[in-house]
């Protein structure tokens, strides 16, 4: 053996944890930020109001706008590819119209909930051909489509209600293993969706269209049929947050929701997906989408108008957009 004393190895300590640490705020900073204010608000509006924890308004929280979290998912991927749908509230309305039309008409529930699903597909289908092949702008072609979406319903149905639903069409009003189905159908879906998003080659090639598409066309991806197939993807979790929608009240208004387009999308950019695309979770935008709900819950408890709702959410979003323009400047 030579004379040269080679330093001991040390084993692994809690000194290298900070890099852990940084590695998860790199990956979901944004997200444990949303998280962090969801908590912090719980805390301080109950300190206000103990009633905010009452059962009946966690349950209008997490599950009375867990339509909203689940369309989020959708569009937290259009966002990701570089593209946006400024049409999915306009879509909601029309699909929501016609669930509610075959349920009174005696088409078997599983119709009704399906079929709504299937037409947002074809649609937004046809929307990623336009933006796709045709290389027109997404944020053209779907305020084309939420033009005529809207003008449709309107001229067909008049903003008339639908009333006298079935009761077992009524599945947002219905529980699945003791907890409400709207919130079931979000843990799950931003769950799979997350996974999806992480782990499969699918999902990953996501980020690099959105990211980098030259880099993408140069390792095979085919760009194209990607864009169409995540805009497809945004019709199905568009058609089945229509389905908790439709069926969470007795009836349905064929109307199409006020500034719904606008909360999707700012739960998407608010959650952490940047609006130049290529970066951001899914579970940022069902937490972005649950903060919402929580401010706009807490300034009832408070007795502030909730008037001041948009005006918190605009600030979110400047401050968002701008965090995420300093972070790319900083890692060019």
């Amino acid at each position: 053996m030579s004379g040269v004393d080679l330093p001991p190895v040390r084993p692994q300590t809690s000194l290298q944890r900070p890099g852990f640490l940084r590695r998860l705020m790199a990956d979901y900073g944004q997200e444990l930020i949303v998280l962090l204010a969801i908590v912090v608000l719980f805390v301080a509006v109950t300190a206000v109001n103990p009633r905010f924890i009452s059962a009946n308004n966690l349950t209008s929280i997490f599950s009375g706008n867990a339509y909203i979290a689940v369309a989020a998912i959708g569009m937290a991927m259009v966002i990701i590819t570089g593209n946006i749908d400024v049409s999915i509230g306009a879509l909601i309305g029309v699909l929501a119209t016609i669930s509610g039309t075959l349920a009174v008409a005696g088409y078997p529930i599983w119709v009704a909930w399906f079929f709504p699903v299937l037409v947002g597909m074809a649609i937004n289908g046809l929307i990623g051909i336009l933006v796709a092949y045709f290389r027109i702008p997404s944020i053209v072609v779907t305020l084309g489509a939420l033009s005529i979406l809207r003008g449709g319903l309107i001229s067909v149905t008049g903003g008339t209600w639908i009333s006298d639903l079935p009761p077992a069409f009524l599945i947002a009003q219905q529980k699945w293993l003791g907890l409400p189905v709207p919130l079931v159908a979000m843990i799950v879906l931003t769950v799979l969706a997350a996974l999806w998003m992480r782990y499969s080659a699918f999902g990953r090639s996501l980020y690099a269209v959105g990211g980098n598409p030259e880099a993408a066309v140069a390792t095979g991806i085919p760009i194209e049929r990607r864009i169409v197939a995540v805009f497809i993807l945004n019709g199905f979790f568009a058609g089945l947050a229509t389905i908790l929608f439709a069926t969470q009240l007795q009836v349905i208004q064929s109307t199409v929701p006020p500034n719904l387009e606008l909360t999707i999308i700012m739960a998407a950019v608010i959650g952490g997906v940047s609006i130049l695309g290529g970066s951001g979770t899914v579970i940022g935008s069902t937490l972005a989408a649950i903060l919402f709900a929580t401010i706009g819950s807490a300034l009832i408890f408070v007795n502030v108008s909730a008037y001041w709702l948009r005006a918190v959410i605009g600030l979110l979003i400047l401050a968002t957009v701008l965090a995420d323009m300093l972070r790319r400047r900083r890692t060019v």
